[in-house]
């Protein structure tokens, strides 16, 4: 039995939102949790990645951005609010997300995994927020897969997580090719600009 109100008041929130008939297009794409708010640094990448891409954060339910895609934000302990992970997970698909990204810190960092496995088979991209959890992100047993990312990368979980979502929306695939000519035109400016400049000189312009 959940001891604490404000926990108790966000799990009621999630179970009645999957019980609301929401068009797909109302309901946010992608979930972002964490098991800490010491975490949102880290997990901040998750957050530019996605708004890079187009997305914009749902923060009402009753009140959805404009934007096609959206994403939400939770602070979810596994092991200080195990009945709110377990409620987030359970409630996820009905809610209307596609994809999960998890982050957790600390040699226990278990939010990933049990969320995948209360979620399942929703997929969850996996974050250990230090690179002593990244054994415990990524040990899950056969039969029970979560994708992870190297530590501090969840930049590159949202990535990921749009990746998935591409293959059924042909305009978050233009997007995601967009930002990687981006990345492409970005490296031969900078390798264009060494090369005229010299080794001496360029260093000296980045000071």
């Amino acid at each position: 039995m959940t001891r604490s109100q404000p926990v108790r008041e966000v799990i009621d929130a999630l179970e009645a939102e999957a019980e609301t008939d929401r068009a797909s297009e109302d309901t946010p794409d992608v979930g972002i949790i964490m098991g800490s708010d010491s975490d949102l640094d880290t997990m901040y990448g998750a957050y530019e990645a996605l708004t890079e891409l187009g997305f914009e954060e749902v923060t009402d339910y009753d009140d959805p951005p404009e934007a096609r895609f959206s994403f939400e934000t939770y602070v979810v302990s596994a092991h200080r609010t195990p009945e709110l992970m377990y409620a987030y997970g359970e409630t996820a698909r009905d809610r209307g997300l596609d994809v999960i990204i998890a982050g957790a810190g600390g040699k226990s960092a278990d939010l990933p995994n049990m969320t995948a496995s209360v979620a399942y088979p929703l997929p969850v991209v996996g974050v250990p927020v230090q690179e002593k959890s990244v054994d415990s992100v990524v040990g899950m047993p056969t039969g029970a897969p979560i994708v992870a990312v190297d530590a501090g990368k969840s930049f590159n979980a949202a990535l990921s997580a749009v990746q998935v979502l591409a293959r059924a929306h042909p305009e978050l695939a233009d997007r995601l090719e967009a930002y990687h000519d981006d990345l492409q035109d970005g490296v031969g400016d900078v390798s264009r600009r060494l090369h005229e400049a010299g080794t001496e000189r360029f260093r000296a312009d980045r000071e």
